[in-house]
């Protein structure tokens, strides 16, 4: 498919009715450089409520929250200006830290690159060199991989860490070959019915990109060094983000997790969406690849997920788990998760993102715990004003 038609495929999901929902997304400020080289800093707006804000930095850094466990950074741009950063002991701007599953947004993002350059159309089946001729999960378009309602069985939790299915898939039996390992997960669900947090989905999307960017290349190393050199050249470089991505075995790229970037990077790449897509003036995704991150999947019992990132549901805390923010006054905000308390949140209505990355061993006690400090951190900046239009707009 030639890329105008790729491109104007997208559109139109811009301009569905969902779409049209959403919380407009904040142009760059005229007078603010955008943050290719470093961030331009500010002092913490007048409208930021103090007593609740410093309450929020002292559980995170002070040890007094023992839910919260130890936070190693918090970062904050508003406006396109860096008003906050901090770093425990032993931590800097320029440490790199391990994303964990917030690496599953930066895939999205890479899919998006190839859908701007006219290797990928979401709504063609994604299929996979496993899967013989007639099989079902074959005939499964990468949208609903990207919004993870493939349908395939997969359990990413379990009780005892050994059934887990990441840690199978990661440092269990499947780590010499993590994509043979994914793509042999049956189908139980018809696809685009049945939502499912799926780090072999991650996965089986990766190798697809990877074989979409490097047709043919079977070489492991081969693979490695292709792959690398188009992230950077179509998305890191663009953005000045500076990660180190790792590869299983095979040469495909770990797009579930294992992005090593500093707090600074990641705030870059989360800059990147609140701004649509759009970098210094051009396109680094293409228009409403946002929009499709940030809308909610067909499963009307999931309002949590959207594609590749979470969601903050209008309405109720969240189904079928609980949203990391409950507050439904801040449903236009959007964040990418990884394990142990990792998250990069963007929230439209404050024009700014948050990076918050640390280490945390609880489960759900200490999500619901990081969920209500984000709420009050963030809830402490004032909100600003809308711009006019929907969704995206070109820089």
């Amino acid at each position: 498919m030639l890329r105008g038609a790729i491109v104007a495929a997208v559109l139109v999901f811009a301009a569905s009715a969902q779409a049209q929902q959403l919380h407009p997304l904040p142009q760059q400020p005229a007078d603010v450089p955008w943050p290719t080289q470093d961030w331009p800093e500010a002092p913490l707006p007048g409208d930021v409520d103090r007593p609740a804000f410093d309450l929020a930095v002292t559980e995170a850094f002070a040890g007094v929250h023992p839910r919260l466990g130890e936070t190693r950074a918090v970062v904050i741009v508003q406006g396109g200006r860096l008003v906050f950063e901090r770093y425990a002991d032993g931590y800097s701007r320029d440490t790199r830290l391990n994303s964990w599953s917030m690496a599953k947004s930066v895939t999205h993002a890479l899919v998006g690159a190839a859908v701007l350059q006219g290797r990928v159309s979401i709504d063609a089946p994604m299929g996979n060199p496993h899967w013989r001729a007639g099989d079902r999960r074959a005939s499964i378009p990468w949208r609903d991989w990207l919004q993870m309602v493939d349908g395939l069985a997969y359990n990413e939790n379990a009780e005892n860490v050994a059934e887990a299915g990441n840690a199978r898939m990661l440092f269990g039996e499947g780590r010499a070959d993590v994509v043979r390992w994914a793509a042999a997960r049956p189908l139980i669900h018809d696809p685009g019915a049945h939502w499912n947090y799926s780090s072999a989905t991650t996965m089986l999307i990766s190798d697809a990109l990877t074989r979409a960017v490097a047709p043919g290349v079977r070489d492991a190393s081969e693979r490695r060094e292709l792959m690398r050199g188009w992230m950077h050249s179509s998305l890191f470089d663009r953005i000045g983000m500076h990660p180190v991505v790792e590869f299983d075995p095979q040469g495909t790229f770990y797009g579930s997790s294992l992005v090593w970037a500093s707090a600074r990077d990641f705030a870059r790449f989360g800059y990147l969406y609140l701004r649509g897509g759009v970098w210094d003036g051009e396109r680094v995704l293409p228009e409403g690849w946002v929009d499709f991150a940030r809308t909610p999947g067909p499963d009307a019992n999931a309002d949590i997920y959207g594609a590749h990132w979470w969601l903050t549901p209008r309405s109720g805390p969240g189904r079928p788990m609980r949203s990391l923010i409950t507050d439904n006054r801040m449903a236009d905000v959007f964040s990418a998760q990884g394990y142990e308390g990792q998250i990069i949140v963007v929230a439209p209505s404050k024009d700014l993102v948050m990076v918050r990355l640390g280490l945390f061993h609880g489960g759900a006690d200490s999500w619901d715990a990081l969920g209500d400090w984000s709420t009050r951190l963030i809830g402490a900046f004032g909100d600003r004003a809308a711009q006019a239009g929907i969704g995206e707009r070109d820089g």
